[in-house]
C-alpha cells in the first residue's frame, strides 16, 4: 500500500480508475452485499475496525436508536448494517466523492432509507443524533481525527452516544485520556490491537 492510495481515500482524485469489487458480509441471518472500488479505505475487504465496531455495539447497546449519523462513511457499510438492524434512519456523511456515490449504490443495494451527504466533518450537519459512529481517518492527521470526536458533542441528543474505533498503535490511549475532559468516556472492548469506545455527553 503506497502513500498515493493512502491519500485517496480521504481526498478526490478524478484520475483514479475504477475498478469496482463485490464485498459480502453476514450477521444476525442477514446478508450485505457492498460495492467498493478504488480509491476508497479497505476497498478489498470489510474492515477489522469497522466490523468489531458494528458487533460490540450491536451486542452492548440497549437504547432505542432512531437516528445513526456515520461520519467518515466510506462505502457505507458501518450506517448499512446498523440502519437495517436496528433499525433506525441513518445519514453519511465523507469528504469522498466516490465513496459518497458507492454509499448511494449500496444503500439501495441493501434497501436502506438513507441521507448521504458531502461534509467537511460536520459543516453540512444540521440535526442532532441519538448515535454518531465512526472509523476515523487516522491518516488524516490527529488534527481532522480529534474535530471528528470533540465536534460530535455538538450534534449529539441529550441521551446520545458516540462510538468509535482506534488501534493501540493509533493512539487510542491518548484519545481516552484528552477526550475525557469533555465525555464520560469507555473502552466498552479491546481485541487484536483495536480499542472499542463509547463516549457520552452527561
Amino acid at each position: 500500500m503506497n502513500g498515493d492510495f493512502l491519500e485517496h481515500y480521504f481526498t478526490n482524485n478524478k484520475d483514479l480508475k475504477s475498478e469496482f469489487r463485490i464485498l459480502t458480509y453476514e450477521i444476525k441471518q442477514k446478508t450485505f452485499t457492498f460495492i467498493s472500488d478504488n480509491g476508497v479505505f479497505s476497498k478489498n475487504k470489510i474492515d477489522f475496525g469497522s466490523q468489531l465496531l458494528v458487533e460490540t455495539f450491536l451486542k452492548q447497546n440497549t437504547k432505542k436508536i432512531t437516528t445513526v449519523l456515520d461520519v467518515g462513511c466510506g462505502y457505507g457499510f458501518i450506517g448499512i448494517v446498523l440502519s437495517a438492524l436496528l433499525p433506525a434512519h441513518a445519514t453519511f456523511i465523507d469528504v469522498n466523492k466516490r465513496a459518497l456515490h458507492l454509499t448511494e449504490k449500496n444503500c439501495k443495494e441493501n434497501k436502506v432509507s438513507a441521507e448521504v451527504l458531502f461534509s467537511d466533518i460536520y459543516e453540512n450537519i444540521q440535526k442532532s443524533y441519538d448515535l454518531i459512529i465512526t472509523n476515523p481517518p487516522i491518516r488524516a492527521g490527529k488534527k481532522v481525527v480529534y474535530e471528528i470526536l470533540q465536534k460530535a458533542k455538538e450534534h449529539l441528543n441529550a441521551d446520545g452516544e458516540l462510538w468509535f474505533v482506534i488501534r493501540r498503535e493509533q493512539g487510542a490511549k491518548s484519545a481516552l485520556r484528552d477526550l475525557g475532559a469533555i465525555y464520560t468516556i469507555d473502552v466498552i472492548k479491546k481485541e487484536h490491537g483495536f480499542y472499542i469506545f463509547r463516549a457520552k455527553t452527561s
